[in-house]
């Protein structure tokens, strides 16, 4: 008998950002399907499950999206509750689409569970909200990063030069590209910026400058994946962060 496919968001990092749904389903769980970039933490979390490591990091060798598809219905056809646990939100830049007309076209039930994403765990991280009155109305979430086969396009820069905040996934490792393509959409080189590395995690890193000096700040980054956060209410970030410790 089909069981029911649950595609559910794993937050940033910290196993206490998970909602307690996702929680709730990672206990009950036969079978996890699960990201690169969840945590050991994370996955203490389905002590009954099988899991199988599908996961995806930019710039580096990945599972094919097809495979992953077809593993969910095979999976999903032979157990009662099998959970995609992807790395931050589901519905951003997750590819959840994809895995859902799957599941659907299989007959299966599927539903999804959101997770705290990336660019708000940068933004607590920072201390700042990514709105702010005065200074940011509009906030733009982007990545310059395509599927492969894909024609690159710089629609996400024209978006993020619009917004008074953007918030730039997986653009790190290739930041000349991305400074590039902000500059030509009329982005100023003083812009300012901040990257954060394995926000809400224990290796959690935090880089401040401006846009020009981009390719510079990304060198002091390890490994860990990372967002780009940029706009004014970054400088209002500094500026607090810079007021608590002159206090």
């Amino acid at each position: 008998m089909a069981g029911a496919i649950y595609i559910v968001g794993a937050g940033p990092g910290a196993a206490d950002l998970l909602t307690l749904r996702a929680a709730r389903l990672l206990a009950e769980a036969d079978v996890v399907l699960h990201d690169a970039l969840v945590s050991e933490e994370v996955l203490a979390l389905a002590p009954r499950a099988k899991r199988y490591n599908v996961g995806k990091r930019a710039g580096r060798p990945s599972v094919d999206q097809r495979f992953i598809c077809r593993l969910l219905v095979r999976m999903g056809l032979r157990h009662r509750i099998v959970v995609r646990l992807k790395g931050g939100d589901p519905h951003l830049f997750a590819r959840a689409t994809e895995e859902i007309e799957a599941c659907r076209a299989a007959g299966l039930t599927v539903s999804t569970v959101p997770g705290v994403s990336a660019g708000f765990a940068a933004a607590s991280a920072l201390g700042v909200s990514l709105t702010a009155r005065g200074v940011s109305r509009s906030v733009a979430f982007v990545t310059p990063t395509v599927a492969r086969g894909a024609e690159a396009n710089a629609h996400w820069a024209a978006a993020a030069a619009a917004a008074d905040t953007a918030v730039i996934y997986m653009g790190a490792l290739q930041a000349d590209r991305v400074a590039a393509a902000l500059a030509e959409n009329g982005v100023p080189v003083q812009r300012p910026i901040a990257l954060v590395e394995s926000a809400s995690g224990s290796q959690e890193r935090i880089v401040r400058g401006v846009l020009g000096d981009l390719t510079e700040l990304c060198k002091q980054l390890g490994d860990g994946p990372a967002v780009i956060v940029m706009g004014e209410a970054v400088a209002q970030a500094g500026a607090l962060a810079r007021g608590a410790h002159a206090a």
